[in-house]
């Protein structure tokens, strides 16, 4: 899970790092029991955007192409085993609440994808992983260090509360007072406790399998707000 080969293009807030973990299928089953609470909601709307207009961190290569398409921010990554993040802006949020709308494009059952909070200028942070296998981690990213899954003992967990293979999906997150929580579709599937880092940037991901054959999600109707 050490990130390796990073590479951080300031101009457009665009970064590379290659894990050495993937999902895996069948690792780690854990089906947590839903939460009552719905997700956080009722505070200041700090930013929304519905990719109509450019302002997320775009380029295109041999590895990877993240463009504006149709009304979406657009990830197809053509090298497996590759992580690649987009950023709104290079400002620093604390104790917040995101949500963003994720489309299926056939994409491999291993890609994982979701949300970054507390980025730092170092390329670390936190961010919260699933599959369209129904499987996620809520994980940590620090200097010279291999990441560090916060769920379930360091590996992939399974729950029957991700759709599996679904055409979209809403994944939300909350970070703040040292507490990291994880939504799939306006359920909690959850929740860990961590105060390494306790404000920094935002971002979305996509992270190509070991032996993908397609790579390629879309990100619509991000909604931040400040956490109750």
């Amino acid at each position: 899970m050490k990130r390796q080969n990073k590479i951080i293009v300031m101009a457009c807030c665009l970064a590379l790092g290659v894990l050495g973990c993937q999902p895996a299928a069948g690792a780690g089953d854990k089906t947590p029991v839903p939460s009552t609470e719905p997700e956080p909601g009722g505070g200041n709307v700090l930013l929304t955007d519905d990719f109509s207009s450019e302002g997320w961190g775009t380029g295109t290569d041999v590895e990877r192409s993240i463009e504006y398409v149709n009304g979406t921010l657009q990830m197809t990554i053509f090298k497996n085993n590759s992580f690649w993040f987009s950023a709104p802006n290079d400002q620093d949020y604390e104790n917040i609440h995101m949500e963003v709308t994720v489309i299926n494009n056939s994409t491999d059952p291993t890609t994982a994808f979701g949300l970054m909070c507390y980025l730092q200028a170092t390329d670390t942070g936190y961010y919260f992983a699933i599959t369209p296998a129904g499987q996620y981690a809520i994980a940590i990213t620090t200097p010279s260090q291999s990441d560090r899954f916060l769920t379930n003992e360091d590996e992939w967990a399974s729950t029957t509360l991700i759709a599996d293979n679904a055409p979209s999906y809403r994944v939300g997150a909350d970070c703040g007072n040292g507490t990291l929580t994880l939504y799939v579709d306006g359920r909690q599937i959850d929740s860990v406790s961590d105060s390494t880092y306790t404000i920094g940037g935002v971002a979305v991901f996509t992270w190509s399998g070991e032996e993908a054959t397609t790579t390629d999600v879309s990100f619509d109707d991000f909604e931040m707000r400040e956490l109750r």
